[in-house]
């Protein structure tokens, strides 16, 4: 059976506290030394650089996807074990879901809510049974948690919603679920998507 592989959705950017920084960084190290592959947007800055590079350092394999349009923007990271280009964002989405045995969500903006709402959203669908983790790295996470509350408290989604999604507190939680997770990773038809 080949390394697990694990689908990181973070930011572009560090964020205003080194906290988030240390996360991703935390996050490589660890992913690298558990032998789990790093799958993620292919980038060479903020966290997303970080936590390539450091799965890197580790001795891990990671992979990057990006699309045509942001290979500048989000400098492409030349370094990584491989690298996929893509024509647009939708076909990144579909290319990092298909090689992911599980998802993990450090902080970040919009592409970081947009990566990880449309992943529950496929999960809700049953296209997939794939582990989601919400990384609450110092309570980043709350507004998003809270937006997703309310959706269910003014009717708008089922209570069985926020079952979708696994939120933990740091980094080390992280790899104890993951490891639990997808010790038996369940192959899905991407093609659905």
């Amino acid at each position: 059976m080949s390394a697990a592989a694990v689908a990181v959705f973070c930011g572009s950017r560090f964020g205003a506290r080194p906290v988030f920084q240390e996360a991703a960084r935390e996050m490589g190290h660890r992913l690298g030394q558990a032998g789990m592959r790093l799958v993620y947007g292919g980038g060479d800055v903020g966290l997303m650089g970080t936590v390539a590079d450091a799965t890197l350092e580790a001795g891990g394999a990671v992979s990057g996807v990006i699309p045509t349009f942001l290979e500048a923007r989000e400098v492409m990271h030349q370094g990584v074990t491989d690298l996929t280009v893509t024509d647009s964002m939708h076909s990144r989405k579909q290319l990092m879901f298909a090689r992911a045995d599980a998802f993990v969500v450090l902080p970040g903006g919009l592409g970081t809510f947009d990566e990880t709402i449309e992943i529950m959203t496929w999960r809700q669908l049953k296209l997939h049974d794939k582990p989601i983790f919400i990384v609450n790295v110092a309570g980043w996470a709350d507004p998003m948690l809270g937006m997703l509350r309310a959706a269910v408290e003014n009717g708008f989604a089922e209570a069985s919603a926020l079952d979708l999604f696994e939120v933990v507190p740091d980094v080390a939680t992280t790899m104890e679920r993951l490891g639990a997770a997808i010790r038996s990773p369940v192959v899905d038809d991407a093609s659905r998507l």
